[in-house]
């Protein structure tokens, strides 16, 4: 029986997956006020690194754990959104979201290679919905499903990076939120600082820096206020309401991203864009509501 306070996480998670949908507005803004070369992205874990590093001694000073060793775990979670986060300046919304999406493809990869199991029977099927997906969106001319620019090449890798991440947590099952979340942002800066060297010439240059001081109140308005808690939320949810209910509710993400690049970004969402992003949503459901017959569905 769901408490009403699991429901209430429920709309939670639903919301912020949602917020996260219209992520690429605030990383657009930045990128047109000057702070290009993924600049934007790499404060929005810089800002995060100097909030949290006093909690982090204070931890470190009474022998508890920071996180701050964990670079396996931050690199992947951390990285990925990295790749995710500069995916949308450099390929259209809707693509980026269903690349990053295609969760049950990473899933089945890492179930039969890394981890050694077999595969259930569902997981063809969603896997087979994904691919279906990501072929009617991106196989429009060559008929080959490929990634076609950096774009989209990071949202495949940061969905991949974030698919092994999770199978990460669910390995080790880390007691305290905290040194999660610290990881993520100590490893994610160092990936988004590597990418801004790598990606110079399709990113763009360093900003200056009166662009980036004139922009630092925006910065601290949306680490403080949309990034951080989301990113502590949706990383503690799941322990309360299980990972087949949230794998559902995360897919909000998917809707409201391409909704909103269709009215606000002019890109195209025509017939091909509704049925790839359906199709990708039905693989998902398929992954989770199987999954829930092989373990809880809340935690108390």
């Amino acid at each position: 029986m769901r408490t009403p306070s699991n429901v209430s996480i429920c709309i939670g998670v639903a919301a912020a997956s949602g917020i996260w949908g219209l992520y690429w507005i605030p990383q657009r803004e930045l990128e047109s006020a000057g702070l290009t070369g993924g600049w934007g992205t790499l404060a929005q874990y810089i800002l995060p690194l100097l909030l949290m590093a006093p909690i982090a001694l204070w931890r470190w000073s009474r022998g508890n754990e920071t996180g701050a060793l964990w670079w396996l775990l931050g690199t992947l979670t951390g990285g990925g959104i990295v790749c995710y986060a500069n995916s949308f300046l450099l390929t259209e919304v809707v693509r980026a979201l269903l690349l990053f999406y295609l969760t049950p493809v990473w899933a089945t990869l890492i179930d039969r290679f890394v981890l050694e199991r077999a595969i259930p029977r569902q997981r063809y099927l969603s896997l087979g919905l994904a691919v279906a997906g990501v072929w009617i969106v991106f196989g429009q001319s060559s008929g080959v499903p490929l990634p076609a620019n950096a774009g989209d090449w990071l949202a495949l890798a940061g969905g991949a990076m974030i698919a092994a991440g999770a199978a990460r947590i669910n390995a080790t099952q880390p007691k305290s939120i905290f040194p999660i979340l610290f990881s993520f942002y100590v490893y994610g800066a160092a990936v988004a600082l590597v990418l801004t060297w790598l990606l110079a010439d399709q990113l763009g240059p360093m900003p200056a820096a009166a662009d980036l001081w004139s922009m630092l109140p925006f910065l601290l308005l949306l680490v403080v206020v949309l990034l951080m808690p989301t990113n502590a939320f949706l990383i503690w949810s799941p322990t309360r309401i299980g990972a087949g209910v949230f794998g559902i509710l995360i897919l909000s993400e998917i809707v409201f991203g391409s909704i909103s690049a269709a009215l606000w970004a002019d890109e195209t969402f025509g017939w091909r864009e509704i049925a790839g992003c359906t199709l990708i949503v039905m693989a998902g459901l398929t992954e989770v509501l199987a999954s829930r017959t092989s373990e809880p569905e809340s935690a108390t």
